[in-house]
């Protein structure tokens, strides 16, 4: 174009194409009969922005059920876990069990828990 024409008159098409070709491609898929393809493709979409929204209320809902927070039955020490499994205390890697919402230790048949106390022989 010559640089001496208004530039109100120049018209830009360039995006025109892309836009030209979805249209044409529609009419083609619904005049063909092929309207179940065009269909397909919403349900495809609608899942897509569906799914992620009922599987983050699903996972949110199996973490309330599944994560337990307690204290270790040996050191007191606080941590996390998940139920129906078997995991150490970070702090004295004492093996545990986790059972409806509380952390067991894990023992041998037989074996009896005691608590010792220091007793200082100077006292007596």
């Amino acid at each position: 174009m010559s640089q001496n024409f208004p530039k109100i008159a120049q018209l830009n098409f360039s995006g025109i194409g892309c836009w030209l070709t979805l249209i044409l491609t529609a009419l083609l898929l619904t005049s063909v009969g092929l309207g179940w393809v065009v269909n397909s493709v919403l349900i495809v979409l609608g899942l897509m922005l569906i799914l992620p929204v009922i599987a983050l209320f699903a996972v949110q809902w199996w973490l309330r059920r599944n994560v337990v927070e307690d204290q270790c039955p040996v050191c007191q020490y606080q941590f996390t876990g998940f139920n129906g499994t078997m995991s150490r205390c970070p702090n004295c890697s004492e093996p545990l069990k986790i059972e409806n919402g509380k952390f067991k230790r894990i023992t041998p048949p037989g074996t009896i828990d005691v608590e010792a106390v220091d007793v200082d022989a100077s006292s007596q």
